[in-house]
């Protein structure tokens, strides 16, 4: 296999364990390295287990997303990070589209390489932070077959109602998912706006729904 082969696998592959993290009773003080090693076995063997998942069945993996994932994502800050300084001058209902549509072009994105994962397991590296930090990184890495994927999560440490850590990027063999995106959407914004950018989106959602169709 290709290198560029490969590595665009990896990342499909390592976004789809990102996407595919199930929801756990876990306590707000629970470590960030705990939580992402509780999840990563999970969902390893949610996917290992699971034959609708494995053979790319869109529609469970989006009701897995919207019932079990994000509370487990600080979504809002992820797509505001995503879309980049234009978030701020977006109407209340344009962040909502973007939040939708951008959900939907993960989860459809990188939904295929679910089929892909088998005999994987995950190695959490020790956490380098301390015990007051509310943004961390937690290393890890995807083991099976060939070299090992390095793939990163940050967090960060919300107080309040549903207090604890949150998932906001992810970094797969040294690219940072939601700046990969930031780069694609301000061509986007910068030709067409924040409406053309809703717009794109949406039909590039329509395109992949009816190749998975």
């Amino acid at each position: 296999m290709q290198r560029r082969t490969l590595g665009a696998w990896l990342m499909a592959a390592a976004s789809a364990l990102f996407l595919a993290l199930p929801l756990t009773a876990l306590a707000a003080d629970e470590a960030p390295d705990a939580l992402i090693k509780q999840l990563s076995t999970d969902v390893l063997d949610t996917i290992k287990t699971d034959k609708a998942i494995q053979g790319g069945d869109t529609g469970k993996l989006i009701a897995l997303v919207d019932t079990k994932i994000m509370p487990n994502v600080n979504f809002p800050r992820m797509t505001a990070a995503a879309v980049g300084p234009a978030w701020r001058q977006a109407t209340a209902d344009q962040k909502a589209r973007l939040q939708e549509e951008f959900k939907t072009l993960l989860v459809r994105t990188y939904s295929g390489a679910l089929a892909q994962v088998s005999d994987q397991t995950i190695s959490i590296k020790p956490l380098r932070a301390a015990a007051d930090d509310t943004d961390v990184v937690v290393r890890s890495e995807v083991r099976g077959k060939g070299d090992p994927i390095q793939l990163d999560y940050r967090l960060e440490k919300t107080p309040g109602v549903g207090a604890g850590w949150k998932i906001y990027n992810l970094n797969v063999m040294g690219v940072w998912l939601v700046e990969t995106y930031r780069s694609q959407f301000a061509q986007e914004i910068n030709a067409k706006g924040i409406d053309g950018l809703i717009a794109t989106l949406t039909e590039r959602n329509k395109a992949n729904n009816a190749k998975k169709g």
